[in-house]
C-alpha cells in the first residue's frame, strides 16, 4: 500500500513534467515534417529533453534555468526548427517561473532579454528570415505574454496574502476591541457592587456610633446587621471576579444576577443603614429579560447609594412604571430645609456617567437634575421590546 501511495505521488509529482516534454518532443517532430529543408532531429531532440530537464531547479534558480532554457531554444532556432508554442513550452515555462519568483524588475529585465534573444535568432539565425513575424516576432510576443502571465498571477497571490493579513489584523483588533468592552463592563459591575455596599457599610457603622450613647440597643442591631450587608458586598464581589476566571473553570459558586425581584433586600439593606426607601409600581408587571433586570436593578442601587452619600434628608421614593412597551424608573429624594444638596455623582465619581452608560446599552434614555419643588431626582426610559436588550450591560 505504501509503495502504491509513493507510486502516485512520483505520478502526480513527475506528470507535469512528462507532458511538457512530449509536447516540446512532438513540436520538434511536427516543425521537422513541415520544413522544406528538414533539420538534424536528433539534436532538435536532445535539446528539448535537455531544457525540459533543466526545468526541475526553475523555483530554486529561475535565472539559471532561463538562461540554459532560452540558450537551447536559440539554438534548436539556429537548427533551422519554426519556434512554435510547442517547441518554446520549456521557455515559456522558465519565464513564467522568473516572473513569480524574482522581483518585478529582474523579471521584466530578464524577459526583455529573452525576446530580443528570440528576435535575433528570428531575424540572423533562423530559415525564416524572409518572414519577420514567424521568426522573430511570434517568438518573442510569446515570451512576454509568458511573463506577463506571471507577473498577474504574482499580483493576484501578493494581493491574497494582503488581504489575509488585513482580515487578521481586523480579527485582532475586533478581540482587542471586545476585550476593552469587556474590562469596562467588569469595571462598571466592580463600581456598582463595591460603591453601595461599602457605602452603607459605612452609613450603618455611623448611625451605630451616633446611637451607641443615646440608644445603645439600636445601635446594636445595627451592628449586627452590618455582617449581612458586608457578606452581601463579598458574595456579589465573588460573582463579579468570577467573570473573569477561564471558561475551563467551574462556574456552581457563581450566584445569579440581581434583578427587580431583589429591590427588597436591597430596601432593607438600605433600611439598616438608616435610608428609608419607598417602593411604589405602576401598571402590569412585565417579566424582564435578563439583561434588562439586571440593568434596571444596577440603576435603582447606584442611585440610592448616591442617596446615601450625598443626600440629607434619610429618605428616598422608587417608582416602577411599566407599559406594554417601556419600564420608567424613577428615584426622588426631598431636599433638606435651608440646605441644597450637592447633586448625586457631582464628586467626580462614575455614579450618574455608569447609570447613563447602563441605559443607553439596552436603547433606554437617562435623566437626572434638580426638581422644580426641591430633591433631586433620577430617571430613566428602558425600552421592554428593543433589539438592543441581548447586549451585555
Amino acid at each position: 500500500m505504501s509503495g502504491s501511495r509513493r507510486w502516485q505521488a512520483q505520478v502526480r509529482r513527475r506528470g507535469p513534467e512528462a507532458l511538457l516534454l512530449a509536447f516540446t518532443v512532438s513540436g520538434v517532430l511536427l516543425t521537422r515534417a513541415l520544413m522544406p529543408e528538414n533539420p538534424s532531429v536528433w539534436p532538435g531532440i536532445a535539446l528539448a529533453v535537455l531544457t525540459c530537464a533543466a526545468l526541475r531547479g526553475r523555483t530554486r534558480h529561475p535565472l539559471r534555468v532561463l538562461v540554459v532554457t532560452a540558450l537551447c531554444t536559440m539554438a534548436q532556432g539556429a537548427l533551422g526548427y519554426l519556434l512554435t508554442p510547442l517547441l518554446m513550452g520549456p521557455l515559456l515555462v522558465a519565464q513564467y517561473s522568473m516572473s513569480l519568483h524574482t522581483p518585478r524588475r529582474t523579471a521584466w529585465n530578464s524577459a526583455v532579454a529573452t525576446a530580443a534573444g528570440m528576435v535575433l535568432t528570428g531575424l540572423l539565425l533562423s530559415s525564416f528570415q524572409d518572414s519577420v513575424v514567424l521568426g522573430a516576432v511570434n517568438p518573442a510576443a510569446w515570451v512576454l505574454m509568458s511573463a506577463a502571465f506571471g507577473s498577474y498571477v504574482r499580483v493576484r497571490r501578493e494581493y491574497a496574502v494582503a488581504r489575509a493579513e488585513h482580515a487578521d489584523r481586523q480579527r485582532e483588533e475586533e478581540a482587542r476591541r471586545r476585550v476593552i468592552q469587556e474590562r469596562m463592563r467588569i469595571a462598571r459591575e466592580l463600581h456598582d457592587v463595591v460603591a453601595h455596599h461599602l457605602t452603607l457599610a459605612d452609613a450603618q457603622a455611623g448611625t451605630a456610633a451616633h446611637l451607641a450613647r443615646h440608644d445603645p440597643d439600636k445601635a446594636l442591631e445595627i451592628v449586627g446587621k452590618l455582617p449581612e450587608t458586608t457578606a452581601a458586598a463579598l458574595r456579589e464581589l465573588k460573582a463579579t471576579v468570577g467573570l473573569l476566571r477561564q471558561e475551563s473553570d467551574p462556574a456552581d459558586e457563581l450566584a445569579p444576577a440581581p434583578g427587580l425581584g431583589h429591590l427588597p433586600d436591597l430596601t432593607d439593606a438600605c433600611a439598616a443603614a438608616g435610608l428609608e426607601v419607598t417602593v411604589t409600581a405602576e401598571g402590569p408587571t412585565r417579566t424582564l429579560t435578563p439583561v434588562l433586570d439586571l440593568t434596571a436593578y444596577r440603576i435603582v442601587q447606584e442611585a440610592l447609594t448616591n442617596v446615601a452619600k450625598h443626600a440629607a434628608p434619610r429618605t428616598a421614593r422608587v417608582r416602577l412604571a411599566f407599559t406594554t412597551r417601556s419600564l420608567t424608573l424613577t428615584v426622588t429624594n426631598p431636599t433638606a430645609a435651608g440646605r441644597t444638596p450637592e447633586p448625586p455623582g457631582a464628586v467626580r465619581g462614575f455614579g450618574l456617567v455608569g447609570m447613563r452608560e447602563r441605559a443607553a446599552s439596552v436603547g433606554g434614555t437617562f435623566e437626572a437634575g434638580h426638581r422644580p419643588d426641591g430633591g433631586f431626582e433620577v430617571s430613566c426610559t428602558l425600552p421592554l421590546d428593543s433589539p438592543d436588550e441581548s447586549r451585555a450591560p
